[in-house]
């Protein structure tokens, strides 16, 4: 058989870098991208077997279409794509500006369209793979100062569970993931462009505390789902805690929450 192929967006840190230790302890021919070419350059240096290395930003379709015919003229098939990359801009909606709001869609929403859509065709010819999009838990609850990123997260939720039943009967599988508190650099490396004085470093810090999933363990999650053909991951019991209380209650949760992050914050 021949070796399986995968793609990786966001693979220079975080779980994007734990995804591809595990892939290549798993023997996969890996192509891993992001803007970060140190990142990915250390990345690779953790590796045993040999992998791609493409500077990609993910946000512009032309760049994503052609990683994904040279990934197809290389190796002739596609088994997995994971659509992690990701950004956040810690604002209200109220001030955000639209250049913000665009450049998170940009990576956040239209990257995983772009990395889905150019992989697609060949899925369906083989009738086989499986494509992973990184959506959130904040794609299943919103939360005040994340609204860009709620927006986005809940449109990659949408567009996958589409996914979900169009792709049925084909032999190719769309995963949704939603990740709770992972301990990554989105909240330190996040737009802040409002944050007076020390507040955004109050902000990640206050982030790293609840984040009770480390990038391992959430790759590791996240692959187990995506070898099962799961249709929706959760990553860390505080993802299925949030995601159970928003079904509970849906106009109330917001309240549950505040509480208990007072509580867990103090």
């Amino acid at each position: 058989m021949n070796q399986p192929v995968a793609v990786v967006t966001g693979a220079s840190s975080g779980i994007g870098r734990a995804l591809a230790r595990q892939l290549d302890a798993e023997q996969y021919a890996l192509v891993l991208c992001d803007l970060n070419e140190a990142g990915l350059r250390e990345t690779q240096s953790m590796l045993k077997n040999g992998s791609q290395r493409v500077t990609l930003d993910v946000s512009k379709r032309s760049e994503v279409e052609a990683m994904a015919a040279d990934v197809l003229a290389r190796h002739g098939r596609i088994d997995l794509v994971i659509n992690n990359a990701g950004v956040t801009v810690d604002a209200r909606l109220a001030e955000v500006s639209y250049e913000d709001f665009e450049w998170l869609f940009g990576i956040n929403f239209w990257g995983v369209v772009y990395g889905s859509k150019a992989f697609l065709p060949k899925m369906l010819e083989q009738k086989s793979g499986t494509i992973v999009n990184i959506s959130s838990i904040f794609g299943i609850i919103a939360h005040p100062g994340q609204g860009t990123y709620n927006a986005a997260k809940f449109a990659v939720r949408g567009f996958t569970e589409a996914l979900w039943r169009e792709l049925e009967g084909t032999g190719v599988t769309a995963v949704c993931v939603h990740p709770g508190g992972v301990k990554t650099n989105i909240a330190r490396s996040a737009r802040a462009p409002f944050a007076k004085g020390d507040e955004h470093k109050q902000l990640a810090d206050r982030f790293e505390k609840l984040a009770a999933t480390t990038p391992e363990k959430a790759a590791e999650i996240i692959l187990r789902g995506a070898h099962d053909k799961k249709r929706r991951v959760m990553v860390g019991l505080d993802a299925q805690l949030m995601a159970f209380a928003q079904r509970l209650m849906p106009e109330g949760y917001p309240d549950l929450f505040d509480a208990l992050e007072k509580r867990m914050t103090r």
